[in-house]
This record gives C-alpha cells, structure tokens and sequence, in this order.
C-alpha cells in the first residue's frame, strides 16, 4: 500500500488485465513448511549465491550475536523488521491485496444492485480503467470500505483466509502464498535462530496480513505491523465483538513506518529489509540508531524469474533508496546475482 497513487494504479493493472483471480484451490503447498530448515543446515542460506552480500549478511549476524564480541547485542535488542510486498512475496503486475479488492467488489455485487450505475463500483464489475482511477481518492477509499469495513475483525479474517484459498495470481497462476521468496525465508529463520524477533512491518492491512503470516512466515499474528483501520468495540445481546470501522488510523508506509514501529514493538530495530522507496524511512530510523545496525534493500532486476523494475515503476519504485544506500551503508540484494533460485517450488532446479 504505497500512497494512493499506487493503490491506483495497481487497480487499474487488474481491470486492465481482465484478472479473474480465484480459480478452483490446488494441494501445492510448497510455499509452506521451509522457513525454518535452512537454519539447521551447515549453510544457513542455501539458496544465497557465494559473494559480498551473503557474506555482509553472515558477518553482520555473527557479530552481533557472538558473546563477548565488541559488537555483541543482547537477545532482547535484536529486532528484524521486514517490508512484506516485493520483500518477502511478488508485488507484480498487482499486490495481492488489490486484487482481494476487486474480487471482493465482483463477489459483492449481487446484494448490491446500485453498484451497476455507481462509480467506481461500475468500472471494477466493467473493467472501465478510466472511470476507476477517475474517482480518485474518494473512490478508492470507497472500495476499501465496501471490502475491509462494517464487519467484525473475525468476519474480515475468514473472508481473507477463504480468498486466499482460490486465489491465483494472474500471470503465475499460483497461490499468492506459494509466491513467496525462497532466499528471505532463509533468511528469517536464520535470524530466529540467532536470537532475533522478527516483524513484517508493511503498507497492508494489518487484518488482511495476521490470518496467514505465521503459516507463511513463522512471523507471529502480534509481530505484524501494518495500515490499520479504527476499531470499535461492540457488545450485541451478549455477543460481544470488535467492528472494522470506515476510517484510516495508520497508513503503514513511508514516514509512517517508524510510526508503526514505535507504536507496535516499542524498540528502535536492529536491522531493516525492504524493496521500495516506501521502506526509506523505516532503513534510515533504523540504521541511524547507535552501534551495529543493517539496512538491507532487495533490487528486483531479474525479468526472467520474476520482473525487472526500480526508478519508474508504478508499482515498488526504487530510486531514492538506489542513489542513497552506498552512502548510508546499506546493502543493496541484486536478485538476479544474488539468489540461486526465487520461490520455494524452484529449489529442485536451481538456476
């Protein structure tokens, strides 16, 4: 959820693109279960080519959890927080959260009948691009409201984790849940083992991310950090409950993620990964803390594997973050070089 702009955007990709998103459910489950097998072997991040940036990684992790060392950090300051679309999972051509969005309209429709001559419900059961990104923000807040608000948090969370069921990805044709990234699975699980808590802290509703990241993940429902809306809570003849109401209390990106950081861990993080000009200000609050920090940005620049995209991408655009990471002494992840492989059902035929 990079701003409105690009929630925009992302929408009229899926009108463009015909998306009809959820198809019958398969058994492949191979995006689950591996977060945690790399850290017992002898080399914790297989899927990782040999080089600089492996190295950075392990060196960092070695450090800062070698007692005794100059820069030894104690287990409780050992806070790992990580951008979720184009970080952790793909965010192309759409997120997958946009694409809930629609299928939620279309899913809708038949109880409201007023949709049909009624923007931008008309364009999203059309496919009139135009018309959508014609409502602007005042439309787009009105999709949100129609598919994440007037219900209960539990009702949101079986609607999210039955979507995520038929849901396919529209190039891919795969479960979201399985387009996960092989390498920063590794990655997180070497850090558990190491001592370090790990967050996702990402521009999507907090509400659509808990149901399935700890499956995913291994990253507990309390250690997600997102865009939330307000709360109420309600009691109806003994039934009590807590309602998603219409209104926005924390957009979760940008200047608004160390926001959310302080608010929902309380602890300056250790280290930070992210993808986007979204994530600059949680690599800057987090690297600018005292002692060892790290600041980690992954460089989508394999169009044959997965897609190609940086400065003028409509959807994870990274330019400020690529002109200010050797100056600030991050680690920029070439994709393309840098991992063997990029979901889990690629490992059997590494590249």
């Amino acid at each position: 959820m990079r701003g409105v702009a690009w929630m925009l955007m992302g929408c009229s990709l899926v009108l463009a693109s015909g998306c009809a998103s959820s198809q019958r459910a398969s058994t492949d489950d191979t995006a689950r279960g591996h977060a945690d097998v790399a850290a017992s072997s002898k080399d914790p991040l297989p899927s990782w080519t040999e080089g600089p940036t492996k190295a950075a990684l392990l060196d960092f992790v070695e450090r800062v959890t070698r007692e005794g060392g100059p820069d030894f950090v104690p287990a409780s300051e050992r806070i790992a927080v990580f951008d979720n679309d184009g970080t952790l999972w793909s965010e192309q051509p759409l997120v997958a959260e946009l694409a809930f969005v629609i299928d939620r309209v279309k899913a809708l429709a038949p109880q409201h009948p007023e949709w049909r001559t009624r923007q931008p419900f008309q364009g999203v059961l059309e496919g009139d691009v135009e018309s959508v990104k014609a409502s602007g923000k005042r439309g787009l807040m009105e999709l949100f409201a129609a598919t994440h608000a007037g219900m209960t948090t539990e009702q949101f969370e079986r609607t999210v984790s039955d979507w995520l069921v038929t849901a396919r990805h529209p190039t891919l044709h795969r479960p979201y849940t399985d387009l996960v990234y092989q390498p920063m699975l590794e990655l997180l699980a070497l850090l558990r083992a190491r001592g370090f808590k790990t967050f996702v802290v990402s521009g999507g509703d907090v509400g659509f991310m808990r149901p399935w990241m700890e499956r995913v993940y291994g990253v507990p429902r309390e250690q997600v950090v997102g865009s939330r809306v307000k709360l109420r809570y309600q009691d109806s003849g003994g039934a009590p409950s807590v309602l998603r109401l219409a209104e926005l209390d924390l957009l979760d990106d940008g200047a608004g993620k160390p926001v959310g950081i302080e608010q929902g861990v309380g602890r300056r993080p250790l280290a930070a990964f992210g993808n986007s000009d979204g994530d600059f200000e949680m690599l800057e609050w987090t690297t600018s803390g005292p002692g060892p920090r790290l600041g980690l940005l992954v460089h989508h620049t394999d169009a044959e594997r997965e897609w190609a995209y940086d400065r003028e991408a409509r959807v994870g655009k990274l330019a400020r973050g690529l002109d200010e990471a050797p100056r600030r002494g991050w680690l920029v992840v070439d994709m393309r070089r840098d991992w063997k492989v990029i979901h889990p059902f690629e490992r059997a035929t590494p590249r």
